[in-house]
Protein backbone atom coordinates (compact mmCIF):
# COMPACT_ATOMS: atom_id res chain seq x y z
CA UNK A 1 0.00 0.00 0.00
CA UNK A 2 1.20 3.29 -0.91
CA UNK A 3 1.35 6.35 1.85
CA UNK A 4 -1.59 7.63 3.11
CA UNK A 5 -2.76 10.81 3.32
CA UNK A 6 -6.12 12.96 3.06
CA UNK A 7 -6.07 16.59 0.58
CA UNK A 8 -8.79 19.80 1.08
CA UNK A 9 -10.37 21.32 -2.31
CA UNK A 10 -11.21 24.90 -1.21
CA UNK A 11 -12.86 27.23 -3.65
CA UNK A 12 -11.68 30.05 -4.17
CA UNK A 13 -14.37 32.03 -5.69
CA UNK A 14 -15.70 32.98 -2.28
CA UNK A 15 -12.77 35.22 -1.39
CA UNK A 16 -13.07 34.32 2.14
CA UNK A 17 -10.54 35.57 3.99
CA UNK A 18 -7.02 33.46 5.58
CA UNK A 19 -8.98 32.99 8.87
CA UNK A 20 -11.83 31.62 7.59
CA UNK A 21 -10.10 29.34 5.36
CA UNK A 22 -8.12 27.66 7.85
CA UNK A 23 -11.16 27.59 9.85
CA UNK A 24 -13.13 25.61 7.23
CA UNK A 25 -10.13 23.77 6.08
CA UNK A 26 -9.96 22.34 9.98
CA UNK A 27 -13.56 21.40 9.85
CA UNK A 28 -12.76 19.25 6.85
CA UNK A 29 -9.49 17.67 8.27
CA UNK A 30 -11.45 16.25 11.62
CA UNK A 31 -14.78 15.61 9.49
CA UNK A 32 -12.76 13.59 6.71
CA UNK A 33 -10.75 11.82 9.50
CA UNK A 34 -13.55 10.78 11.77
CA UNK A 35 -15.51 9.06 8.37
CA UNK A 36 -12.01 7.52 7.48
CA UNK A 37 -11.80 5.94 11.27
CA UNK A 38 -15.00 4.34 11.41
CA UNK A 39 -15.16 3.10 7.85
CA UNK A 40 -11.77 2.58 6.73
CA UNK A 41 -9.62 1.93 10.17
CA UNK A 42 -6.91 0.38 8.24
CA UNK A 43 -6.08 3.70 6.38
CA UNK A 44 -6.88 5.69 9.21
CA UNK A 45 -4.39 4.50 11.37
CA UNK A 46 -1.82 3.74 8.55
CA UNK A 47 -2.46 8.27 8.19
CA UNK A 48 -2.56 9.01 12.28
CA UNK A 49 1.21 8.82 13.25
CA UNK A 50 2.30 11.50 10.52
CA UNK A 51 -0.96 12.94 9.57
CA UNK A 52 -0.13 14.30 5.75
CA UNK A 53 -2.64 17.10 4.44
CA UNK A 54 -2.58 18.53 1.46
CA UNK A 55 -4.58 21.73 0.23
CA UNK A 56 -5.53 21.93 -2.82
CA UNK A 57 -7.73 25.14 -4.95
CA UNK A 58 -10.89 24.56 -6.88
CA UNK A 59 -12.14 27.56 -8.62
CA UNK A 60 -15.89 27.30 -8.58
CA UNK A 61 -18.59 25.05 -7.15
CA UNK A 62 -18.89 23.13 -10.29
CA UNK A 63 -15.16 22.14 -9.65
CA UNK A 64 -15.56 20.73 -6.35
CA UNK A 65 -18.15 19.04 -7.78
CA UNK A 66 -16.00 17.41 -10.02
CA UNK A 67 -13.74 16.43 -7.42
CA UNK A 68 -16.32 15.15 -5.52
CA UNK A 69 -17.73 12.54 -8.71
CA UNK A 70 -14.61 11.77 -9.36
CA UNK A 71 -13.38 10.36 -5.79
CA UNK A 72 -16.98 8.74 -5.44
CA UNK A 73 -16.26 6.59 -8.64
CA UNK A 74 -12.97 5.39 -7.29
CA UNK A 75 -14.51 4.89 -4.03
CA UNK A 76 -12.59 7.27 -1.97
CA UNK A 77 -13.97 8.54 1.41
CA UNK A 78 -14.75 12.66 0.85
CA UNK A 79 -16.64 14.97 3.61
CA UNK A 80 -18.11 18.06 2.57
CA UNK A 81 -18.02 21.19 4.66
CA UNK A 82 -20.98 23.23 4.67
CA UNK A 83 -20.99 27.27 6.16
CA UNK A 84 -23.61 28.42 9.20
CA UNK A 85 -23.46 31.34 7.67
CA UNK A 86 -22.33 33.41 10.98
CA UNK A 87 -19.69 36.04 9.42
CA UNK A 88 -18.66 36.11 5.97
CA UNK A 89 -20.53 33.33 3.60
CA UNK A 90 -24.06 33.10 3.07
CA UNK A 91 -25.95 29.88 5.50
CA UNK A 92 -25.40 26.49 3.17
CA UNK A 93 -22.58 27.52 1.52
CA UNK A 94 -20.53 24.84 0.54
CA UNK A 95 -16.45 26.17 1.04
CA UNK A 96 -14.31 23.07 0.54
CA UNK A 97 -14.29 19.04 0.98
CA UNK A 98 -12.19 16.28 2.83
CA UNK A 99 -11.03 13.61 0.45
CA UNK A 100 -9.62 10.65 2.63
CA UNK A 101 -7.15 10.01 4.31
CA UNK A 102 -6.82 7.26 1.96
CA UNK A 103 -3.91 5.88 0.12
CA UNK A 104 -2.00 8.35 -2.03
CA UNK A 105 -1.89 6.83 -5.18
CA UNK A 106 -5.99 6.64 -5.49
CA UNK A 107 -5.97 10.45 -4.25
CA UNK A 108 -3.79 11.41 -6.80
CA UNK A 109 -6.13 10.54 -9.67
CA UNK A 110 -8.60 12.65 -8.60
CA UNK A 111 -6.14 15.49 -7.36
CA UNK A 112 -2.97 15.46 -8.72
CA UNK A 113 -3.54 18.07 -11.15
CA UNK A 114 -4.73 21.19 -8.61
CA UNK A 115 -2.81 23.76 -7.58
CA UNK A 116 -1.75 24.00 -3.98
CA UNK A 117 -3.49 26.47 -2.43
Amino acid sequence: MSSVKQVIAVRTDLDMAKGKIAAQVGHACVLGAEHVRKSHPEWFNEWWNGQEKVVVKVNSMKELEEVREHAISLNIPWSEVTDAGHTQIAPGTTTCISLGPAPEDLINKVTGDLKLL
